[in-house]
């Protein structure tokens, strides 16, 4: 194959009232996806929870315009960082895209993991597939109202808890949690309630219809592959002509080991055929080759028959399978690698290397500059100081001496941890300085220096000093 993208097969048009219950299973696949599931939610839920130094770990801000991140504290200007994070995420979803498929939709994405803890509460209140393929078909009666309405409330309270635990990235939780319900604000209440919906809705109904419809990864995931991808696969040469029946001696009249089982379909979070080549809709999670192994145990046939496999190895190549190293080593797993490897130790980088203490300077426009008692010229400036630790901090400011600049302002501020202070100070230059330099415009830098950690060196910004004719 020559191309560059892999061709997907366009999603299958299911009938609208056709709901796709799917079969619980275990093998690896399934074990990993509950993994991923489990440090995701544990992450998600718990993080709020945690605090440093007596306050939340990871709390934003938005009302004062501080983001506490454990012992950082960032602040808008550190939006790049954002940026940052951004651009890593996108370069390492290009790479395992590249190298495994859509193993982000498959075990990570929001709407995955959201989708199968809703699926474990269906199963838990209203029974295995079958059962409830036979509630839907069903009428109305008492059990099937306790079942159902089990099932919604335990949604529900899920659906709100996603939402409160939110909201308390925002709001400091504990107070967030004293507040409920009675005392909560509008904005709280509301973006509860939104993200609320919005997790009710998206993975107790709207489900695979978000994978098919609504997310474009799907539709552009071609252009990211090439024959050498990983993905979930069905080979064809091992499994063509399909047969009815398990017994050795039908099987030994055909080549083909698909006994047309259909249990590949039935535990599809999606509810494709994999049978039909690689799909738009296919998310990659591995459930039908957890299914597929156990039947092939079952008849006594080699596991694989689908599996993780390239378009190389299902057309014959068997020269490099599985995850060798090799499979790593082409182009545009070297690039996006790459790549991710650059972005990655430059944001780090930066975000070890910031400045914890920031200075800006400005003149004070309504006096740009005075001559005073003795022939001496002032300057007047408006200094911000800003705390971007955890800890307080006593600070020394003072202009360059090498500028005959002096300072008759505050000359040693307090800063509390995280907190920022804005003062006015004045810069004199005696008469015998500024008699030469009468109308010149004269280069200055304020510096902000630590007494407790001299071995950091000071922060430095830069301004002008304005001597008057």
């Amino acid at each position: 194959m020559t191309s560059r993208t892999i061709p997907i097969v366009p999603v299958n048009n299911r009938p609208a009232e056709d709901k796709i219950q799917v079969r619980s299973i275990t093998g690896m696949f399934t074990r990993w996806r509950w993994a991923m599931v489990w440090i995701t939610q544990l992450v998600y839920y718990g993080l709020p929870w945690l605090t440093v130094h007596g306050r939340q770990a990871v709390l934003f801000d938005l009302e004062a315009g501080r983001f506490f991140l454990f012992s950082a504290v960032l602040y808008p200007q550190d939006l790049i960082y954002l940026a940052g994070l951004l651009v890593i995420s996108a370069l390492l979803l290009f790479f395992a895209t590249t190298v495994a498929g859509r193993v982000w939709c498959g075990f990570v994405c929001p709407q995955t993991v959201y989708t199968a803890l809703f699926q474990w509460i269906e199963r838990r209140t209203e029974g295995d597939r079958q059962a409830r393929l036979r509630l839907d078909r069903g009428p109305w009666n008492a059990q099937k109202l306790l079942r159902r309405g089990g099932k919604h409330l335990a949604w529900a309270l899920l659906a709100l808890w996603t939402g409160f635990t939110l909201v308390g990235y925002f709001t400091p939780i504990r107070e967030l949690a004293l507040a409920v319900p009675g005392q909560l604000g509008p904005w709280e209440s509301f973006w509860i309630g939104f993200y609320g919906l919005a997790t009710y809705g998206n993975a107790g109904f709207l489900r695979e219809s978000v994978c098919l419809h609504m997310c474009p990864y799907g539709r552009f995931q071609g252009s990211l592959m090439d024959p050498r991808t990983l993905n979930v696969a069905y080979d064809h040469r091992r499994g063509e002509p399909r047969r009815a029946g398990a017994d050795s001696d039908t099987r030994a009249k055909s080549a083909g080991h698909c006994i047309d089982c259909t249990l590949c379909v039935q535990v599809c979070p999606t509810g494709i055929d994999i049978r039909d080549g690689l799909q738009a809709a296919c998310i990659g999670c591995g459930l039908c080759i957890d299914a597929c192994n156990q039947v092939m145990d079952k008849i006594g046939a080699p596991r694989g028959l689908i599996r993780m496999a390239s378009l190389r190895e299902l057309g014959g190549d068997t020269s490099k399978p599985g995850w060798s190293l090799n499979r790593f080593w082409r182009p545009r797993v070297v690039v996006y690698g790459s790549l991710l490897l650059i972005a990655m130790a430059g944001m780090t980088t930066a975000f070890l290397t910031r400045a914890e203490v920031r200075l800006n300077v400005v003149r004070d426009r309504s006096v740009m500059a005075r001559t005073v008692e003795l022939g001496a010229v002032e300057n007047v400036y408006i200094l911000q100081l800003m705390n971007a630790s955890d800890r307080a901090r006593s600070l020394n400011v003072a202009v360059e001496p090498s500028s005959g600049v002096g300072l008759l302002g505050p000359s040693t501020v307090v800063l509390p941890p995280a907190q920022a202070h804005t003062f006015t100070v004045t810069a004199h230059m005696p008469q015998a300085v500024a008699a030469p330099k009468a109308g010149e415009i004269i280069d200055i830098h304020f510096e902000v220096s630590d007494p407790a950690h001299p071995s950091l060196p000071p922060v430095r910004e830069p301004s002008t000093f304005i001597v008057p004719r």
